[in-house]
């Protein structure tokens, strides 16, 4: 290893500083795995959340429209509806009132998927 004329002072700064990158290069490998990992965990946690009708946590967004509306819990919309229901009955539930009807109707699809509603005649659905 080359010495400078600083008595080597030069050689220990660059050791320390192929160091300082190798361990640097370490920790990005490292924080680049952990958030694969959280990615992969969010991705289990929602999938499970689908499963069981998504979270109690959430509840339909607000009534206003704008900045300030949340997601909308859809397995408590349907905990609010009665066992016959229709689209129109869902779109009373509070902050519901403007969402396409597109939205509705993918929330009553993936409920009768999901085995929680079951539908009866063309426009009228069950909760199981």
């Amino acid at each position: 290893m080359p010495r400078s004329s600083l008595g080597g002072v030069t050689s220990a700064f660059q050791r320390v500083q192929r160091q300082a990158r190798t361990l640097l290069g370490n920790l990005r490998t490292q924080v680049r795995n952990k958030e694969n990992e959280l990615a992969r965990l969010k991705e289990e946690e929602t999938r499970l959340s689908q499963l069981l009708g998504g979270s109690a946590k959430v509840a339909a967004a607000p009534a206003s429209g704008g900045a300030g509306r949340g997601r909308i819990n859809w397995g408590v919309v349907l905990k609010q509806m009665p066992k016959q229901f229709k689209a129109s009955d869902v779109r009373k539930v509070r902050g519901l009132k403007h969402k396409r009807p597109s939205e509705i109707f993918a929330a009553i699809t993936r409920w009768i998927d999901a085995g929680t509603a079951k539908r009866k005649t063309r426009g009228s659905y069950e909760r199981v």
